[in-house]
């Protein structure tokens, strides 16, 4: 998208795009994929159609970037010296980042749409009752709503196949709320609670998951500003719900215990057993980009790309800029984001090319996430730094977004879609 935008810029510029895959997908169609709604083959298309065509391709992986040499490293050995440089390798999933994730993974009913949207597909497709538990790490992920969404189109497909009074859909997050931005959380909160009656756990970090016996394990972070509601909606004799570790480590029928459930203090080891476990799994930036020198070398934001977060630029390099998940950016890591951190970017490097300072600062943190709520629903959550609502106002005119509607829904299936490969990758600004 940024370079086709340069080239639509500025004619004459001498762009490559060094990027190893054959195929490129469409990844916020998964969720999708992973509830029986698309095919997994409607996300994927060649890459070579997607490269501009002024643009050179170099099909090789990067190992290293040196910024102070102006050198890309390409795992053939081959050096690819630059003038400017534009830095977005994405995320990396880690499956080694929790005990028993790599091992567990694909089977006994442990799936993810983040790596195999197929195969979740199936666990649902054959889930016949029990816990259905959807979960996330602690850890920075792309699309943070799709924990949410799959949970969602999971207990729109259970009320269809009439197994509500078979199963119980709980919901565990290291995060404090279902979502940070009104008049979407309001929305969500009146799904998970009343329409779908979902069992939610706060402050829950996932720390191990045992395949074999399939439960999942979890500690208990502090709640900001003293709260201690880390259950919503949830009961001693609910399904799902096992035990805690107390002091000397076995784990304990709640029956047993001292107190309710929200009586027991942070660091407390909980376990959940499950029949489903979908998961977003640990992420980070690449591992080789994290031992660069753009990388943010300490703090909260270590091995992220350390950017300006209104103009993009790298805030180490005056030549570099970076988009996508792999900055620091404190927002939302998602397509949505794109859309506004290109022009930026193309903007703020056009005036470094002509001896000018990156001036503009034209990213406010704009992010979306399209939460898909049933087979036919979704709501555009929409917003900016500090989780300020930011909506579309030509949209806005049309619908509420913040409301989930069966035209939402047509903007999920077929209008984002289609503006993602026609538009966006095309280098259009709108």
């Amino acid at each position: 998208m940024v370079a086709a935008q340069l080239l639509r810029a500025r004619k004459g510029l001498d762009v490559a795009i060094i990027e190893p895959s054959e195929e490129h997908y469409y990844q916020p169609a998964y969720t999708l994929v992973g509830a029986g709604l698309m095919k997994k083959s409607a996300t994927v298309r060649k890459e070579k159609r997607q490269i501009p065509k002024k643009a050179t391709w170099i099909k090789d992986y990067v190992e290293t970037i040196d910024p102070d040499s102006m050198e890309v490293i390409l795992r053939s050995g081959d050096v690819v010296a630059y003038e400017y440089l534009i830095v977005a390798p994405g995320i990396q999933i880690n499956l080694d980042g929790i005990e028993g994730l790599k091992e567990a993974y694909g089977k006994n009913g442990v799936c993810s749409n983040y790596i195999d949207p197929d195969y979740t597909w199936e666990v649902l497709r054959n889930f016949k009752g029990g816990v259905a538990l959807f979960t996330q790490p602690a850890t920075p992920i792309k699309c943070p709503g799709a924990p949410q969404k799959i949970m969602y189109l999971t207990a729109d497909h259970i009320r269809r196949n009439k197994l509500e009074d078979k199963t119980t859909i709980v919901f565990a997050t290291p995060g404090t709320v279902i979502f940070g931005t009104e008049p979407f959380k309001t929305e969500l909160k009146h799904y998970v609670n009343e329409v779908y009656d979902v069992a939610q756990r706060y402050g829950y970090k996932l720390v191990k998951i045992d395949g074999e016996k399939k439960e999942a394990h979890y500690e208990r972070l502090a709640l900001p500003e003293g709260r201690t509601d880390y259950v919503h909606n949830d009961d001693t004799n609910r399904a799902g719900f096992k035990g805690y570790y107390p002091e000397n480590g076995q784990i304990v029928e709640f029956a047993e215990a001292n107190g309710p459930l929200n009586e027991l203090k942070e660091g407390a080891r909980f376990v959940i057993k499950y029949d489903m476990l979908h998961l977003a799994p640990p992420q980070s930036a690449p591992g080789w980009f994290r031992k660069t020198k753009l990388a943010n070398p300490d703090g909260p934001d270590k091995g992220w790309m350390a950017v300006d977060k209104h103009t993009l630029q790298s805030r180490f390099y005056k030549n570099v800029f970076g988009a996508g998940d792999v900055t620091d950016l404190p927002t939302a890591r998602t397509g949505a984001a794109i859309r506004k951190q290109a022009p930026t970017i193309v903007k703020n490097l056009l005036a470094v090319m002509d001896g000018k300072d990156a001036a503009y600062e034209g990213y406010n943190g704009y992010s979306s996430c399209p939460l898909v709520v049933a087979h036919n629903r979704m709501l555009l959550a929409e917003f900016k730094y500090d989780n300020v609502r930011s909506s579309d106002p030509l949209l806005s005119k049309f619908f509420d977004t913040g409301k989930a509607s069966y035209p939402m829904w047509l903007l999920k299936r077929y209008g984002l879609p289609f503006m993602y490969w026609n538009m966006m990758l095309k280098g259009y600004n709108f």
